[in-house]
């Protein structure tokens, strides 16, 4: 297992991510970053969304830049203004207590902010080829003494028509740079991109072998993050015999989840990378022998783990590739064993579990969570039968003289349900749960950002798009539900809830592309 620390990272930067609670790097993170630290040469990364591109080409850029420089040292290009907010916000997460200042530019955003920012001076601008090439055409943002240019998911700045607008951007700046360039595809025009515009460079390609899925039914449940503990604690109470791995993101949320637990009475335990391997043999072996029901764990803190018969696995958050998640659900369901595995997702990360489910060729259908009423039903089932087969046993005669000195007294049907009172108050309580907003749950097939290819220059109008998107899905979709409407010079963004998105994807499959709009999904990271 590779480690951050064997990246050549300072301990500065090691502590950031320590605290972030990152414990491994990504393939994509362990041959960028020591490429960009230790060596000279232009970098060429070819990897998928979502596998950690941005800190492999950041945590190194916050490394070498010096600090308060007062002029743009290093620019990033990103397809859209999501992406780039995005960018932005996780490098200024990464920079620590380094004195570097990190905005993004997009078209959108009021200019004169963005002139106010720049004025001040700035070391990287996260932006999208749109608005920095109407800054660079204001003189109002100069790239040419930057030291570092990064092209990222060069494939969706072609695809959404930008590569003739990133070709300008690069005249702007300076021939004592490096140039980074990430793409999910390589198709010839990004590597014409690359002989023409870079040195030389270093090829970094993250190449993924075919996954395979076990025979474990797999669902999910999508909840707010907010109500993600609620989701897990029905889902436990709702079974006979819970035994299962939850697996969290970090350490720190390892610790949350695990501490939340044991406080609700749970058999829980942690385990994450900050123990010791005598602590983390000792909590093994406690949930071998099932002294613990339930472990919570990081993906690194869990290799290794070889438990049979567990019945669960639950991606309390989502694996950040589909290797990870074929990994964890690989952990039930084995030896001809029924397992079930369950992942969280919030509405915004609907796109992601699309792509983990695509190229794991895995079938994860959606499901409701049980409402409170039917895990109190569950636990009285489970009361009821456990009652009777001590009945069946025989009790033990100081309790039967103890029964009969009761009855004596009282009513059979209301001394024994004093008794339930008396031993199951707390577990058949409802207000013990938390009601969890259905509005997030029942729409559940959440939402698509689509990519429309006109504009102002076309003619197209909010109104317009309107009617046309209405014309093409029928006119039973409500207007309120077509929702960040945005009209720009070339083209235009809008969101559809998924099913009528479908409808009309589906419309433009086929259809040639100079007949009005043509409409594609918009590949934007977090966001359906």
């Amino acid at each position: 297992m590779t480690t951050f620390e064997e990246l050549g990272l300072s301990e500065r930067t090691l502590k950031v991510l320590k605290h972030k609670g990152f414990e491994e790097p990504t393939p994509i993170q362990i041959k960028t970053i020591p490429a960009i630290l230790q060596g000279q040469k232009d970098i060429v990364g070819q990897a998928q969304t979502g596998t950690g591109k941005t800190a492999a080409f950041g945590l190194p850029m916050i490394e070498l830049l010096p600090e308060k420089s007062k002029t743009v040292q290093a620019i990033v290009l990103t397809p859209t203004r999501e992406l780039a907010i995005q960018v932005a916000d996780e490098i200024n997460s990464l920079k620590g207590e380094k004195r570097l200042s990190i905005i993004p530019v997009y078209g959108g955003q009021s200019i004169e902010l963005q002139l106010r920012s720049l004025k001040k001076g700035v070391d990287i601008v996260v932006g999208t080829p749109g608005r920095v090439l109407d800054h660079l055409r204001r003189r109002t943002l100069k790239l040419d003494a930057i030291s570092y240019l990064v092209l990222d998911e060069a494939d969706e700045m072609l695809n959404m028509g930008f590569i003739e607008e990133v070709k300008e951007i690069i005249e702007h700046t300076g021939p004592e740079k490096r140039t980074m360039l990430f793409s999910a595809t390589m198709p010839p025009e990004i590597m014409q991109i690359a002989q023409k515009y870079m040195g030389e460079y270093e090829l970094i390609k993250v190449t993924k072998g075919q996954l395979t899925v076990s025979q474990t039914a797999q669902i999910y449940f999508e909840v707010s993050e907010a109500d993600k503990f609620e989701a897990l604690c029905r889902i436990i109470d709702m079974e006979e015999d819970f035994y299962g791995l939850i697996f969290c993101r970090t350490k720190i949320d390892v610790d949350k989840v695990a501490n939340h637990m044991i406080e609700r009475g749970y058999d829980a335990d942690a385990m994450h990378g900050d123990m010791s391997q005598g602590q983390r043999e000792k909590i093994m072996n406690k949930f071998k022998k099932r002294q613990l029901n339930v472990l919570i764990a990081t993906d690194v803190a869990a290799r290794g783990i070889d438990v049979q018969d567990l019945t669960h696995v639950i991606n309390y958050a989502l694996p950040q590739d589909p290797e990870s998640y074929v990994h964890r659900i690989g952990r039930t369901g084995r030896a001809g064993k029924e397992g079930i595995a369950i992942t969280f997702i919030t509405p915004s990360e609907y796109r992601k579990l699309q792509f983990i489910q695509s190229r794991a060729k895995a079938d994860i259908r959606r499901a409701k969570l049980p409402k409170i009423k039917d895990v109190i039903k569950a636990k009285k089932l489970r009361i009821k039968a456990e009652l009777e087969d001590i009945i069946a046993s025989l009790p033990s005669s100081e309790y039967l003289q103890m029964s009969r000195e009761l009855l004596e007294k009282n009513e059979p049907d209301a001394m024994l349900a004093a008794l339930l009172q008396y031993s199951f108050q707390d577990e058949l309580n409802e207000k013990s749960y938390t009601e969890i907003d259905d509005a997030v749950v029942v729409d559940t097939k959440g939402k698509t950002r689509l990519f429309v290819t006109q504009g102002r220059q076309d003619g197209l109008t909010r109104d317009k798009l309107v009617d046309y998107i209405r014309d093409k899905c029928g006119c039973g979709l409500s207007s309120a539900k077509i929702k960040d409407i945005q009209i720009l010079d070339k083209f235009s963004f809008v969101t559809l809830p998924f099913h009528e998105a479908e409808i009309l994807l589906t419309h433009f499959k086929h259809q040639n592309k100079r007949k009005g709009p043509f409409i594609k999904k918009a590949n934007i990271k977090g966001q359906k």
